[in-house]
């Protein structure tokens, strides 16, 4: 009878033991737990759960930006495909406190949101060239512009022009690289202005020294400055990144001298005035773009007969990494500036290339995945050139990828279908994504 009475008060203990512990683990949890109302849980939707690996390395040879008619090379992107590193975390593992994973701004998913987009299409006409706002097109369907990009571990608040301008008072943000980058100007430029017209805003090229020649489709860059806060943004045209120079200058029909260990003189001229800059390249190297515009690799200011810097892929890797180490020696000089690498935007021409019946004609918003996962695709030779350096890494390729339905695609301003465009976005489209992480980041 004592033995059962002993272990009568021995479950009785048991249980109540394991109430106390139940109980303290709710408490705990509810007091980690951030709250949730319904309005940021409609705002945060996840329409699509499934990840996406983003893997395009290796797969779609670099196009012609502008699609002229001149040959295609197949070039090969070279080292696409790579690991996302694993981020370092800060504090210890203990029982009362997690580590905080870091910040990463290529990391995350998009999410659903009525809000965007940014801007209107219709009415961003001071800024932005016509063929790449599709609201002026034929294109029916406009549900790409109702997304977001939600990074990991990163707070990146809603963009507002006025602030954006506040914020770079008295500054100069240059953008500088291919058609993509002129793209992310456009884009910046209606962002600040919400698209609506600002008589105030001053064409300010002059400064720069831009000009049009008489053969010339448009200016080699843009600038405007904004008076109320003294604010000017430019864009300037390098594909390339490197020096590029007449053979023959007396000789309309000269080569160029293409210099690889050089990044263009603009850069030179002009990178005292900047107090933030942008850099990307990428689309124009390949053979057809070499041999229509008549460009010649030079190596030390001679011819390159370095047979590892033959192929175009090399030749890229190589400027990128150039560019980026010189502007790296040239930041203890020019203290005020954050310089940026911006990696590639992919392109997505389906069952072909653009000039073999490629096509990105998919509609569904995110019908891939909606998140860019831990081992997805990033751009090698972006990380491997600004790897130790103070520039940063612009990452926008992997969240890009998962967006092949924001390309202007077969639609045109006349109304008809015209070649397949899957390398340029819609705008207002991803690339307003992209100021908005490097808003986000400066």
């Amino acid at each position: 009878m004592k033995l059962g009475n002993l272990n009568g008060l021995k479950g009785k203990q048991l249980s109540l033991t394991l109430i106390i512990i139940f109980t303290t683990l709710l408490i705990w949890k509810w007091e980690r737990m951030p709250y949730q109302d319904s309005f940021h849980q409609q705002q945060d939707l996840d329409l699509f759960p499934q990840v996406a690996k983003v893997d395009y390395g290796n797969k779609q040879p670099l196009a012609e930006e502008d699609f002229p008619d001149v040959e295609a090379a197949g070039h090969q992107t070279s080292g696409m495909a790579v690991q996302v590193p694993s981020y370092n975390v800060e504090g210890s593992m203990t029982a009362s406190k997690q580590p905080e994973a870091e910040c990463n701004f290529a990391k995350g998913k998009w999410v659903a949101d009525k809000g965007r987009p940014l801007y209107s299409g219709f009415e961003c006409k001071q800024w932005l060239s016509e063929p790449w706002s599709c609201r002026l097109t034929q294109r029916p369907d406009f549900s790409y512009e109702k997304f977001r990009w939600k990074p990991e571990n990163c707070d990146m608040p809603e963009f507002e022009g006025s602030n954006f301008l506040r914020r770079l008072q008295d500054k100069t943000i240059a953008l500088v690289g291919d058609s993509l980058g002129r793209q992310q100007f456009q884009s910046l430029m209606c962002m600040v202005t919400g698209g609506k017209q600002r008589p105030d805003v001053e064409d300010v090229g002059s400064w720069y020294g831009f000009t049009m020649g008489p053969n010339d489709k448009r200016p080699n860059g843009w600038a405007y400055w904004f008076p109320s806060t003294n604010t000017t943004i430019l864009y300037y045209w390098s594909a390339t990144l490197c020096d590029v120079e007449p053979l023959n200058v007396s000789d309309r029909a000269t080569s160029y001298a293409m210099h690889l260990d050089r990044p263009t003189s603009f850069l030179k001229q002009n990178l005292h005035k900047f107090d933030v800059l942008v850099l990307n390249t990428g689309h124009h190297w390949n053979r057809g773009k070499l041999r229509a515009n008549r460009w010649e690799m030079f190596l030390n200011g001679t011819p390159n007969t370095d047979r590892k810097l033959a192929s175009m892929g090399s030749a890229k890797d190589f400027t990128i990494d150039s560019v980026v180490k010189w502007l790296d020696s040239q930041l203890p000089h020019h203290p005020r500036l954050k310089a940026f690498y911006r990696s590639i935007s992919p392109r997505h021409f389906f069952n072909g290339e653009w000039n073999s019946g490629g096509t990105c004609d998919n509609s569904r918003p995110l019908a891939g995945g909606n998140a860019v996962s831990p081992d997805a695709a990033i751009d090698a030779a972006a990380v491997s050139a600004v790897n130790g350096t103070r520039v940063v890494l612009l990452d926008i390729t992997g969240l890009s990828q998962l967006r092949d339905e924001g390309h202007i695609s077969k639609y045109s301003i006349k109304g008809t279908e015209g070649m397949q465009d899957c390398l340029h976005w819609c705008l207002p489209g991803i690339p307003d994504t992209w100021n908005e992480v490097l808003a986000a980041q400066l």
